[in-house]
């Protein structure tokens, strides 16, 4: 008898969940999220991903942006854009202050949900009228990993920064240096995108500098250009390398102890929990009372089997 009840009692939340799904399809809110990125950084292929299943999930039309070139005074006017096509919601990152603040402010004015996700803090999302921010704090991240590279025995380093045009990105090496407890000074390079440069200018670097014991790179752009420098000289597994976000080479990097671990900030999360909170703000009226921390989170080669499956799509 208890089984039969089970039986119809998981029936009928089935069919309801059905029956919910296909309500919630019908609504058809249409948001766009506009990055900073440029086409050339796959790590952004997380966020695709997150918006395009948060979309289907909720039944929501999304759209993604982003200046081929990752240039901000494009992407304002990618938001202006957007803004001009009368979204029910715009999530955009908050690169640049300075430059996205008022495209932002006039989407809000225009009456506009907007959330900030990725860049930016919280403080900035408040000014400029959002919602709320949904990300990593990115000095809070800096500071930590310099604090648990301390304690790994860093005392000099190279902050390999291929976003130098991105004021918040900066400050994960001034976090980072401020965790170690020594000076920024001269070791945040500005390596550019290019892989072959970014390698060569890292070689340059530690061939200079022979005392450097700790490296931290930015992301898979900055990443794995490093690793094949630290490979090319020798260096690989030899000195304390530490870097933010995950793709596959950093996670193979992680995996044979060139790199002791990855900051993983859940872009996943970044951009598949605006979709759903602006969804749920749009139809019910509700929002969660706080931001949202998408990390920092510290992945070593002990946490790995979950991030090797999905590195790249949904980590």
């Amino acid at each position: 008898m208890k089984s039969l009840v089970k039986k119809l009692f998981v029936a009928t939340c089935l069919a309801t969940a059905s029956l919910a799904a296909t309500t919630a399809y019908a609504e058809g809110e249409k948001y766009v999220l506009v990055s900073h990125a440029p086409d050339s950084d796959s790590w952004w292929n997380t966020i695709k991903n997150g918006i395009a299943l948060a979309g289907k999930q909720v039944g929501a039309e999304v759209e993604y942006r982003n200046p081929p070139t990752g240039d901000i005074a494009d992407m304002a006017r990618i938001i202006d854009q957007a803004a001009a096509s009368n979204p029910d919601g715009i999530i955009t990152t908050l690169a640049d202050f300075d430059v996205l603040k008022g495209p932002i402010k006039a989407a809000v004015d225009q009456g506009i949900d907007v959330i900030i996700m990725n860049t930016g803090t919280p403080e900035q999302a408040r000014e400029v009228g959002a919602l709320m921010y949904v990300g990593q704090p990115e000095y809070d991240a800096g500071k930590a990993a310099g604090q648990r590279a301390k304690g790994e025995g860093v005392t000099k380093f190279l902050c390999v920064n291929h976003a130098i045009q991105q004021p918040t990105v900066g400050e994960r090496c001034r976090g980072y240096a401020d965790g170690l407890g020594i000076e920024l000074g001269n070791s945040m390079m500005d390596s550019g995108t290019d892989p072959s440069e970014i390698k060569n200018k890292v070689l340059a670097f530690l061939s200079a500098n022979p005392d450097t014991n700790g490296i931290l790179t930015l992301g898979p752009v900055s990443a794995d250009p490093t690793i094949a420098a630290l490979k090319e000289n020798g260096m690989a597994g030899d000195i304390h390398f530490g870097t933010f976000d995950l793709g596959a080479e950093i996670v193979k990097g992680i995996k044979d102890g060139t790199i002791i671990w990855g900051i993983d900030q859940q872009p996943f999360l970044q951009a598949y929990m605006p979709v759903v909170i602006l969804a749920n703000w749009d139809r019910y009226g509700v929002l969660p009372g706080n931001n949202i921390n998408s990390g920092p989170g510290f992945v070593t080669k002990d946490g790995l089997a979950k991030v090797e499956e999905f590195a790249g799509e949904y980590r």
